[in-house]
């Protein structure tokens, strides 16, 4: 059973592995993560935000649970072109439950992933939907949306990253942590 992950656990800094062979297993870790989106309120969620150490995401652009055919599901998704306009928009992470924050990126993005179904697509898109495919593609090589923080913004957060360290810690020591963590640690 997969569980959303919340900040600084390890799984989140990992590097994930391209996927090279879509069995029945990864369609239902799609669901499921599909399911932990919603339950969560969010957009996206990036395979490492529930300890699996391979290239996938999720999204919904417009986040509503109920528009099935706007779901995605992106494996092995590659930024092929970035646009050289660049915004500033407020920014959060459900690994960092509460935290927002002003963050710059590409205004565009068009990438290229493979589906479910093991066909290559490619999609161009601006503004919100652009932010979401960075973000969640940043999520596959370990970066995470404060890395990309200013430092003013950076000072505003400490008390939350403080926060989420010692809730992780408490955990920890309670042995409330998923037992099966990801073989990458």
């Amino acid at each position: 059973m997969l569980k959303l992950l919340n900040y600084p656990h390890p799984a989140l800094r990992a590097k994930c592995k391209p996927l090279t062979s879509l069995d029945e297993s990864v369609r239902t870790a799609a669901a499921r993560m599909i399911e932990l989106m919603y339950r969560h309120e969010g957009l996206g969620l990036a395979a490492p935000q529930v300890g699996l150490d391979y290239q996938m995401i999720v999204i919904n652009f417009d986040g509503d649970p109920k528009n099935k055919e706007a779901e995605l599901v992106a494996i092995n998704p590659v930024v092929v072109q970035t646009s050289k306009a660049v915004e500033k928009d407020r920014e959060g992470c459900l690994s960092f439950p509460g935290l927002y924050q002003d963050i710059r990126r590409p205004k565009g993005v068009k990438v290229q992933f493979y589906t479910l179904a093991g066909q290559l697509q490619e999609m161009t898109c601006s503004d919100l939907a652009a932010r979401i495919w960075l973000h969640e593609i940043d999520h596959l090589d370990g970066s995470l949306f404060i890395d990309k923080m200013g430092d003013i913004a950076r000072k505003a957060s400490k008390k939350w990253l403080e926060q989420y360290i010692e809730d992780f810690e408490d955990d920890k020591k309670a042995g409330r942590l998923p037992p099966d963590l990801p073989k990458m640690l």
